[in-house]
């Protein structure tokens, strides 16, 4: 008897309920989620564990099932080094893009740990991934982008599950970073991660501990059906 050409089709299965405990859980690792800088440890990922978190991450849903993401790990001294002054170059940069007190604070935030992490990671989106005609992203292209941020936010919950920190650097000059990591044209560069395990984080993030910006209270950002005021 030839084999099937295809597999057949899986209809819904009963869904799984968690229990309170479960659910907690998820909201404390929400909750417990920071962006480190200065807190990582020099010992190495447990092999295990990181492929644990790239697979959370490989598991976010994507528009059209695409899955645009590809995962650079970045362990190479030198490689880094380069990726840090490239860092450097464009901190300068925004730094003079601020005022007063404000400079002055920002000059004292520090704002990636790319040497001292023992893992830097580069998640990029290729956007010719799943062909011309992608389902749900006919009417906008940017939805491939959008699927690789919620890959990216699977990976850092994941990895504050497993003890490990991450911190997301943005302070780049794109091409600098393409360069330097040899990324193709037709692929976006969309999160550059430092990882490492971490023993101590701030109770509440950075920027709000430092007094840089506070949390916005959740009611002034929740609306109902359409745009207030308009």
């Amino acid at each position: 008897m030839p084999p099937e050409t295809s597999a057949r089709p899986m209809g819904p299965q009963p869904a799984r309920a968690f229990d309170d405990t479960e659910r907690q859980a998820l909201y404390d690792i929400i909750n417990a989620r920071r962006d480190v800088r200065n807190e990582f440890r020099p010992d190495p990922i447990d092999p295990a564990a990181l492929r644990r978190i790239l697979a959370a991450a490989h598991a976010a849903p994507s528009v059209g099932f695409m899955q645009p993401w590809d995962f650079l790990l970045l362990r190479d001294p030198k490689r880094r080094a380069a990726i840090h002054a490239a860092f450097l170059r464009a901190n300068a940069e925004a730094e003079e893009m601020f005022d007063g007190t404000r400079k002055a604070l920002y000059r004292s935030l520090k704002l990636e740990g790319i040497l001292t992490a023992p893992l830097n990671i580069c998640v990029t989106c290729d956007r010719t991934r799943g062909g011309k005609v992608v389902l749900g992203r006919t009417h906008d292209s940017n939805m491939d982008l959008y699927s690789t941020v919620c890959a990216v936010q699977n990976l850092w919950l994941a990895a504050r599950a497993e003890g490990i920190g991450i911190g997301w650097v943005s302070i780049f000059r794109p091409k600098d970073l393409r360069d330097l990591l040899r990324i193709p044209d037709h692929v976006e560069i969309v999160a550059y991660l430092c990882a490492g395990y971490v023993d101590a984080l701030y109770p509440k993030p950075e920027l709000e501990a430092r007094g840089w910006r506070q949390r916005l209270d959740l009611d002034l950002v929740i609306h109902e059906d359409a745009w207030p005021g308009r």
